[in-house]
């Protein structure tokens, strides 16, 4: 089954105090272009995320964001800061001493009076278990992944039913074109008797080898048997990377190449209007198909 190059993915989850958003999406490339954008504290995170996009994914202009968020608000609250307060408590003893030396009465302190100066009532710092948070978030992104390759896939098995649509048209035209150039054949055969015979009639002493050689030339130039048959093997070549698995986009966008150059000689070599307009309409079709097959992976 084929996979389109374009997708998206999207999901969230947490991890207290942590919680996250991904957002994974792809364009068409004509090879594998990675962008992430992730925190860069986490550890191991972008590295395993890489490995992980080069392992499921082959073509495409890859984007994949995630967005973590701390929750301060589920830390520990308040806490003493026991440095700074034996410190304050210091400093309030030789106040203190100093006072009753001097014969200065002060009022005793209060501890609600102590905690509100700077520095011994802070909030509590919690340590995050970052590696814990790293190896959740790569588990989670593997879900993130096959979530975007089933929308690849099914985007792939709507181009797989206009692909082979399309190539079911070449393969029609290019049995018309064949039938054509037989028909063709014989009433080109008579034409060139008769101007053959015109010919004769009007010019003395032509060499036989000269009137064989250029009735070759121009059988050669005329007959289209070679493009018929490569038509007909590309569009075999082509339903054969269709039913293969993995990627197959390179392959087909090439076969592509081959289709046109095929289409491009038998309109040169028509010589015949219905002939023509079958070369035509082979080239539009191929066209078409070409522009479907960018989107392959």
């Amino acid at each position: 089954m084929i996979r389109s190059m374009t997708g998206f993915a999207a999901r969230s989850g947490a991890l207290p105090p942590h919680s996250w958003g991904w957002e994974l999406r792809a364009v068409n490339g004509k090879g594998l272009d990675l962008r992430i954008r992730v925190p860069d504290w986490i550890p191991g995170l972008e590295a395993g995320l890489r490995t992980g996009l080069g392992a499921g994914i082959a073509r495409g202009n890859v984007t994949l964001g995630l967005r973590v968020v701390r929750d301060d608000a589920s830390g520990g609250g308040l806490a003493v800061n026991a440095t700074q307060l034996a410190t304050v408590l210091d400093a309030l003893g030789q106040i203190e001493t100093a006072a009753m030396d001097a014969g200065v009465s002060l009022a005793p302190s209060k501890a609600t009076d102590i905690v509100t100066m700077r520095g011994v009532l802070e909030q509590a710092v919690i340590e995050d278990d970052n590696d814990a948070l790293a190896k959740t978030l790569l588990a989670e992104f593997a879900g993130v992944l096959a979530d975007f390759n089933a929308m690849r896939t099914t985007e792939g098995a709507a181009l797989d039913a206009v692909m082979r649509e399309q190539l079911a048209q070449i393969a029609t035209l290019t049995e018309e074109a064949a039938t054509l150039a037989e028909a063709r054949s014989a009433q080109a055969a008579e034409t060139l008797k008769r101007n053959l015979a015109r010919v004769m009639d009007n010019v003395d002493d032509i060499a036989p080898d000269r009137i064989a050689a250029e009735l070759a030339l121009i059988a050669v130039k005329a007959d289209i048997t070679e493009e018929i048959d490569r038509l007909r093997v590309h569009v075999a070549a082509a339903r054969d990377l269709l039913d293969a698995n993995g990627p197959i986009g390179r392959k087909l966008d090439f076969l592509m190449q081959e289709f046109n150059r095929e289409a491009n000689t038998l309109c040169s070599k028509a010589q015949n209007s219905e002939l023509t307009r079958v070369g035509l309409e082979m080239k539009a079709v191929i066209d078409q198909l070409r522009e479907q097959v960018q989107n392959v992976e």
